[in-house]
């Protein structure tokens, strides 16, 4: 029943090669349901016989030839779909990206598919239509454009209907959003439709809003926040052509569109596009071959470009649109750096921090303090013998929580009581080190009993609609203080908010991670841009210990695309990403050396791969992961560099064809990552 290619045998019958969702990177072939009298096309959903079960799986190809005898191939049980569930376009993305994140095509379709027709449910068309987008035309009263803004318009619609990456890259408050909506309304105007991508499920709420504001249309929304039924109708909209606007997290990159127009995706440097583990794809990097492939303008917008973009544009791949002035004549806010050294600090607050926010509060400012940091505080400890309250399973402190109380860690999610005396010693001198945002709220209560705060972190926004409702408030000015972690950060538009401060923004200066200077760029510029977006001046204060930091002082005096510049210097030293390519090997192991151990002989095997010529590819390791054990697996990687994409990936091919056919002990978990953006 496998399919190799090896030998063949010709077959009098139609063959059904078939995608199932397994690991294995192979295809199966199965003949025709008996009595069948349809059609059968690629992209149609079967229930086949597999092994002792029944799996559902989607037709990739029909072929006239099989390696096995046709005597032993079992009949596909049933074909669910009157037609493909995915058009030609999709399918070609698919098994694109299959092949170059190296994931078996029946999970890349699994991950491709709405849950609903996963579970092999009726993929009949049950909505009604609410629009007809070829008669639907879009015009309402709108901001007058600056000219940065109409020249960023007017060259996206002059390329629809052609394939065209434009990196929108606009400073925070320049209006980003009013040229995506102009966009739209063109695109709507000559009925096509429009997706857009947004990081987090936390944005969709603000998008959508502002989108039901402007066009009186069917928007389609999907994120893994809707029930399953939810997500089907939303995706018929968009395939049908009834919701000419489609806004969507990660997976949405794989939404069928009738009428494809223009792509965007809103904070396009967002690692949140990376799936990190399963199918590792980018949403960013593939809705920019799905654009290729179907003929359509893409838009990357972000204040703060991945320095891949970035490189990207400076070569001409990319076109870059600037926006370099904030819309409606709204003022960037000030920056004042603090200097913590030798101060004394409450809860992480410095007093010139406290005096002005009771200053901005009292001229009826919102607040708005960063800290990517949740719970009560990050270490519990022992001040008399030094006993820190480790995690069993990973090499990491378990975090100190007071809502519910309770010792946390926030890698595994185990949990522990909170001991009274010191396990260790049996002293009751156990204590709370370092602040998190729990631990802030409190200070905050106490300094400003009389103002409402609201902390946004995954703990307060765990209920269903807890997000969209706190943001809600917040943007209506109904809280004075808002405290939060990344979520916070990322393109919400605040009005009020007049003051915002990074309470310690050390920690991104020093990292073993080589993508840690670009990520702290970006939160400051991201963060700095909640102050001041309507008509009153906004203040951003940084609390810092490494006040005259070179990279720091380039970010903040000369702006986000000098400071891009810079660590593109570096990088190209170095060569890094994007001077170079990134394979990740990852191994897992309950034993400690195993995982090492199968990473050394795989080295081995790389490299016998290696190709006779100059720069070869750099085989890195292997080496224990930055956090060695994590939930009970002993964890190391290698890492593979290239200068050349084609070469790394004519490797990893090999690679992995070599993994498939060597038998590897059930004890070893490996995993391969493309272009990885977390190298923990």
């Amino acid at each position: 029943m496998l399919l190799s290619d090896t030998l063949k045998e010709t077959a009098s019958d139609t063959i059904v090669r078939v995608a199932v969702p397994t690991p294995l990177r192979k295809l199966f072939d199965y003949l025709p349901p008996a009595d069948y009298s349809g059609v059968l096309l690629p992209g149609l959903r079967v229930r086949i016989p597999f092994g002792k079960q029944e799996q559902m799986g989607i037709i990739v190809e029909i072929a006239k030839e099989t390696d096995c005898p046709v005597s032993k191939l079992k009949c596909v049980h049933e074909v669910l779909d009157l037609k493909p569930i995915f058009p030609d376009s999709i399918l070609d993305l698919i098994q694109w990206a299959s092949r170059y994140y190296q994931c078996s095509l029946g999970e890349a379709f699994d991950t491709a598919m709405p849950a609903w027709l996963r579970k092999g449910r009726t993929s009949e068309i049950i909505t009604s239509p609410e629009a007809n987008i070829e008669h639907l035309k879009i015009s309402h009263l709108k901001m007058e454009l600056n000219s940065e803004q109409q020249i960023a318009v007017d060259k996206i619609n002059a390329s629809i209907g052609t394939f065209q990456t434009f990196l929108l890259q606009g400073i925070t408050g320049s209006g980003k959003t009013e040229v995506y909506f102009r966009v739209i309304e063109q695109a709507i105007n000559v009925s096509k439709q429009v997706l857009i991508l947004v990081p987090e499920i936390g944005l969709t709420p603000q998008i959508v809003d502002r989108l039901k504001n402007r066009f009186s249309c069917p928007i389609a929304v999907l994120h893994s926040g809707l029930t399953e039924k939810q997500r089907w109708l939303a995706w018929q909209q968009a395939k049908e052509g009834l919701a000419p606007i489609v806004v969507g997290t990660r997976s949405a990159v794989f939404t069928p569109l009738k009428y494809p127009g223009v792509f965007m995706v809103d904070e396009e440097h967002d690692v949140s596009f990376k799936q990190q583990d399963g199918f590792r794809y980018s949403a960013r990097d593939l809705i920019i071959r799905r654009a290729q492939l179907e003929q359509c303008p893409i838009i990357l917008g972000t204040a703060t470009p991945s320095l891949e973009s970035f490189q990207n544009a400076n070569q001409d791949k990319f076109k870059r649109l600037l926006l370099q002035h904030r819309a409606g004549g709204a003022k960037p806010p000030s920056i004042q750096v603090l200097d913590i050294r030798h101060k004394k600090l409450e809860a992480g607050l410095s007093a010139q921090l406290i005096q002005s926010m009771q200053e901005h509060l009292n001229n009826q400012g919102q607040v708005l303090i960063f800290l990517n940091r949740r719970g009560f505080a990050p270490v519990f400890m022992c001040f008399e013998c030094g006993w820190v309250k480790q995690c069993v399973r990973c090499d990491a402190k378990m975090t100190l929580h007071y809502q519910p109380k309770r010792l946390w860690c926030h890698h595994c999610d185990a949990t522990s009581f909170v001991p009274t005396a010191c396990p260790n010693c049996q002293t009751p001198n156990l204590n709370a080190v370092g602040v998190g945002t729990e631990r802030l709220e409190t200070a905050l209560q106490t300094l400003f009993p009389e103002k409402k705060i609201i902390r946004l972190d995954r703990d307060t926004t765990r209920k269903k609609e807890a997000l969209k409702e706190a943001l809600s408030q917040a943007q209506l000015g109904k809280a004075e203080i808002l405290l939060g972690t990344q979520m916070i950060a990322k393109g919400h538009h605040f009005p009020n908010v007049t003051l915002v401060a990074i309470i310690d923004v050390d920690s991104g200066l020093f990292s073993v991670d080589f993508r840690s200077l670009e990520r702290l760029g970006q939160l400051v510029t991201q963060v700095t841009g909640r102050a001041g977006r309507e008509t009153k001046p906004g203040t951003m204060i940084l609390q810092t210990c490494h006040p005259h930091h070179p990279l720091l002082t380039i970010l903040l005096e000369k702006g986000y695309a000098a400071f891009a510049e810079e660590i593109l210097n570096e990088r190209k030293s170095a060569m890094l990403p994007p001077y170079s390519y990134h394979a990740l090997i990852r191994a897992d192991a309950k034993q400690g050396s195993r995982a090492l151990n199968f990473l050394k002989s795989l080295k081995s095997d790389l490299q016998k791969m290696q190709p006779q010529r100059s720069h070869p590819i750099q085989i890195l390791g292997p080496t224990p992961a930055p956090m060695e054990r994590r939930v009970g697996y002993f964890r190391a990687q290698l890492l593979l560099q290239s200068e050349n994409r084609m070469r790394l990936q004519k490797m990893i091919d090999a690679l992995v064809e070599k993994l498939g056919s060597t038998p590897i002990t059930s004890s070893i978990r490996w995993s391969l990552d493309v272009d990885p953006v977390e190298m923990y």
